[in-house]
């Protein structure tokens, strides 16, 4: 492991510059595929939910599996570092890949295009983010240091969420049509690609944690994190909130366009979603070292659930409500980012102090695909509620939707997120680890 010294700032800048890929295609697969699918491709919600879940659903399975691989990866440049590089150029061209594809004029080819490069864009993904989301652990034994890379990493992830989320719907409606979609999809392939040259650069100094791979099979290892008590119920709350950021995230172009009736909204929405959290970011990290990292989580959590409850309005509130509201949500968004993955690397690095196996690659990996499932699911379950509520698909977008659809659009992005926030909290009050325990379990291990 590393030492407990500060990392340079540089390290940080450059491991939190990952977050440029990861985020850009954790934001715009969920805010611009389901609208493509339906109101370009005219493919049915139910049908163009599926499409988006099932590459995502396949990482789930995927990502322990990339996990034990780059914890076996035996590389001068260290178990993670070569997978930076190796997926993220394949990450960048198959996302561009998504939207590109012919006008063949048949849903089923479209639609099989679409799903078969979502599906490599994904499984590259998979080798990216599960390394990427390992290197904390390894990099460095401080329980705030954790805090503070994280910071760096969240802050980012705010910043390209906003520019990626604001950026997308502006150039698709730049353009027009599909080859709109087709230059937002080649913009954001650009700028995943840097965010991966990014990251592999910036960490070229970083400490490699010298922990040797544990034993036994992968299913062995799976076994041994699922007894893990803290990681498991920080993970089905994080899962849970994924899920819920997933509904909203989809839903942001159909308020724009179906409620709020202005294609611009979509940006406005996006700004305040995500300038808070560009701001807030460091003072949430400084309210998790003051009030510890659990009850950082829980507050950010109630603000998130507070703003979204808020949007329940957006049907007969102004804009300037609504956008109020968004804000609100992006101020506990920015929390519920930061304090789950400081917290993670202190149960990956608890578990490697008391056996002396590196598992941070299953942890990681176990945790993406958990992350991966909830924002999978998050568009997916967005899609049911617009078949419940008889949204009408087609290609062209202008299609005059039932009073039942607009209800449904605003719910799924509220309430339905709200609840969900709310219900995580049942996990959340379960885990244990804080300061004291974290350096407690420590001593105890070297004493052992």
């Amino acid at each position: 492991m590393a030492g407990e010294g500060a990392l340079p700032r540089r390290v940080r800048i450059g491991y939190g510059s990952g977050s440029v890929a990861t985020g850009a295609f954790g934001t715009v697969p969920g805010l611009m595929l389901l609208p493509f699918l339906t109101d370009s491709l005219g493919i049915a919600s139910l049908a163009a939910g599926l499409i988006v879940f099932l590459p995502k659903g396949w990482d789930v399975i995927l990502n322990p599996i990339a996990g034990r691989i780059s914890d076996r990866t035996i590389d001068p440049r260290g178990p993670r570092r070569p997978w930076l590089l190796r997926a993220g150029l394949g990450l960048a061209v198959a996302f561009a890949l998504i939207f590109a594809g012919p006008a063949t004029g048949s849903q089923g080819a479209d639609a099989a295009w679409v799903l078969v490069f979502f599906l490599a864009a994904a499984t590259a993904y998979a080798f990216f983010q599960v390394p990427f989301v390992a290197m904390p652990a390894e990099i460095t034994d401080s329980y705030d240091e954790r805090t503070r890379l994280m910071t760096w990493r969240v802050a980012l992830l705010a910043l390209t969420i906003m520019l990626a989320g604001a950026t997308a719907p502006l150039i698709r409606d730049a353009v027009g049509g599909r080859a709109g979609y087709r230059a937002m999809g080649v913009a954001m392939a650009a700028l995943i690609l840097v965010g991966v040259v990014s990251a592999y650069r910036g960490t070229r100094s970083a400490p490699v944690g010298a922990v040797e791979p544990g034993p036994g099979s992968l299913r062995d290892q799976l076994r041994i994190v699922a007894t893990a008590r803290d990681f498991r119920h920080l993970l089905t709350t994080f899962v849970i909130q994924a899920l819920a950021t997933g509904s909203m995230l989809a839903g942001v172009d159909y308020l724009a366009r179906q409620v709020l009736q202005d294609k611009g909204a979509s940006t406005i929405l996006f700004l305040c979603f995500v300038g808070p959290a560009l701001v807030l970011t460091p003072l949430w990290a400084r309210a998790g070292e003051r009030l510890d990292k659990k009850r950082g989580y829980v507050l950010a959590s109630l603000v998130l659930a507070a703003g979204a409850l808020l949007l329940t309005t957006a049907r007969v509130a102004p804009p300037a409500v609504v956008f109020a509201a968004t804000a609100l949500v992006g101020v506990g968004y920015a929390g519920v980012q930061v304090f789950p993955l400081a917290m993670l690397p202190d149960a990956a690095a608890v578990d490697a102090r008391r056996t002396g196996a590196n598992r941070a690659g299953v942890y990681t990996g176990v945790w993406t695909a958990g992350e991966t499932l909830g924002l999978a699911l998050g568009p997916a379950l967005y899609a049911v509620v617009l078949a419940l509520g008889g949204y009408r698909s087609s290609t062209t977008g202008d299609v005059a939707q039932p009073d039942s659809a607009l209800t449904a659009i605003v719910l799924g992005f509220s309430l339905l997120p709200a609840l969900l926030t709310l219900g995580s909290l049942w996990w959340l009050r379960r885990y244990s680890l804080d300061a004291r325990t974290v350096d407690a379990r420590a001593d105890d291990s070297l004493a052992g």
